[in-house]
């Protein structure tokens, strides 16, 4: 299976810690993503200003034509930029069983991205043909399959190809560096994001 071919990424940094491991992951991904000839952009999820906490459940987006929240704020504009995007990698790491509160907040607000025909059960999403990545790391070797099973839910759901790179054991944050290989491995993931393709670190 050839991989896909990546022009513009959009990497959602969902860590509020600037330096940490997932930070790292998204640089060197990016990294590698450019010197194949992608355009990537990154978003720092923490710095978001936002001015609900995640979906409401208005449902007025569903009134619109357009795919977008109808609250305009900086996460508005990260929508935005997921239907430009053929690749949307989400970087996170492992809080309480979950992605972080930041990403998840974005996440939340995709619903506009959607539009139901409730009748029907049938939708239409920009969403669709688009790949989606994610970059998960945990303190220990336990959870990662949980968050994991619910982005690939979402990728599926939505039609879209999917492949996740995982690391457990990553511990505090800096120390992943000294996972040997782990540069090399998170530039191969960038290089090779392929359908229901999972790499995980040993």
């Amino acid at each position: 299976m050839k991989a896909v071919t990546m022009k513009k990424i959009l990497i959602l940094n969902g860590s509020p810690v600037k330096n940490g491991n997932t930070a790292k992951f998204v640089a060197w991904f990016a990294q590698e993503a450019r010197k194949e000839g992608a355009s990537v952009k990154v978003v720092r999820a923490a710095s978001l200003s936002s001015k609900v906490n995640g979906c409401i459940s208005c449902r007025a987006c569903q009134k619109s034509a357009k795919y977008e929240c109808v609250f305009k704020d900086d996460v508005n504009d990260v929508l935005k930029e997921m239907q430009k995007a053929d690749v949307i990698v989400f970087a996170t790491p492992l809080y309480f069983y979950g992605p972080s509160a930041q990403l998840k907040l974005i996440i939340d607000r995709m619903f506009s991205l959607y539009k139901w025909d409730n009748k029907t059960d049938t939708f239409v999403s920009p969403m669709r043909g688009k790949s989606m990545g994610l970059i998960l790391s945990a303190y220990e070797d336990i959870g990662l399959d949980i968050v994991e099973k619910s982005f690939k839910f979402i990728a599926d759901y939505s039609e879209m190809n999917f492949s996740s790179f995982l690391v457990p054991d990553a511990r505090e944050s800096g120390e992943v560096e000294d996972i040997k290989g782990i540069r090399g491995r998170v530039k191969k993931f960038a290089r090779g994001l392929k359908l229901h393709h999972t790499c995980r670190t040993l």
